[in-house]
């Protein structure tokens, strides 16, 4: 979840805004545009999830086993690993964040 994933965004809310004032045959044009740009932005955002949650998943399993004294798992990668979650799950709260705030932005837009 980077800027990347903010620019496709972006650039959506560019194409629509300019579909709302064009015309029918430019939004057919437009439509078969946006079709070869790939994944959508709501496939990205829930990828995007599931990677964090596999990164909490994965740190949880490796503290539960650090605890139950399991060999070959030694403290230092326990930490390492919820670092790693904690951080992402930041990143993806303010991914989150900016997109509710550009959201109030557009819908505080006057037409």
């Amino acid at each position: 979840m980077s800027n990347i994933g903010i620019d496709q965004v972006l650039a959506q809310i560019r194409s629509l805004s300019a579909q709302a004032g064009a015309t029918p045959a430019a939004t057919a044009v437009n439509a078969s545009a946006n079709a070869v740009q790939g994944p959508g932005f709501a496939e990205m955002f829930k990828q995007g999830i599931d990677s964090v949650n596999r990164s909490q998943q994965s740190a949880s399993a490796m503290s539960d086993a650090w605890e139950r004294g399991v060999s070959g798992v030694d403290l230092a990668k326990v930490m390492i690993e919820s670092q790693k979650a904690a951080v992402s799950f930041r990143a993806l709260t303010e991914v989150r964040n900016r997109l509710v705030s550009v959201y109030q932005d557009i819908m505080n837009m006057s037409i």
